[in-house]
């Protein structure tokens, strides 16, 4: 399963707690892409820019995407390529977790780990990733909605529910 997402929708953590949940490992892209070029997504958009890093990033999905059953956290801007709507759609299934523009706001205006963020007008920016981006996420296979004072087991606990329409994709819920 591949969760896909706006920057702060909760990917990793809510990745986390199903992989605890359903015994299989959590992967995150983003971390293997650092892991890979030994350096922050930071530092590869700054050095290499935003094309390079999207090659990378396609190329670190299809491994991960190879490998054993797995929870696999995708950067936000992952799924918007086809190639890697393609490559998730035949291996697993994409699980977006839709949360709105203030929710994903509050997660993220303290950080400066966001390299697509580091503009005159952060909120701004964020707010035309998300009207270009929410369409593409619309796309995929399953959602579940993150809300707001929702904690990560609850939104875990609803993603599991959702998967569980699925018996091809989860043998036991």
């Amino acid at each position: 399963m591949v969760l896909v997402g706006m920057m702060g929708s909760g990917k990793t953590a809510v990745g986390r707690a199903l992989s605890a949940r359903l015994g299989v490992p959590f992967l995150d892209s983003d971390a293997a892409i650092e892991e890979a070029a030994q350096a922050t997504i930071a530092e590869i958009f700054a050095r290499d820019g935003e094309p390079f890093f999207r090659d990378r990033e396609a190329e670190v999905i299809a491994r991960l995407l190879a490998g054993p059953p797995a929870i696999v956290s995708t950067g936000g801007g992952a799924y918007m390529a086809e190639r890697n709507r393609l490559a998730i759609s035949e291996k697993g299934v994409a699980l977006w977790l839709d949360a709105d523009l203030d929710l994903l706001w509050d997660r993220v205006r303290h950080k400066d780990t966001r390299p697509l963020l580091r503009t005159p007008d952060p909120r701004g920016t964020l707010a035309s990733l998300y009207e270009k981006r929410v369409p593409i996420y619309r796309l995929a296979d399953l959602s579940v909605r993150a809300e707001p004072g929702f904690s990560i087991e609850e939104t875990a606990a609803r993603a599991l529910e959702v998967l569980a329409t699925r018996p091809d994709i989860l043998e036991t819920p």
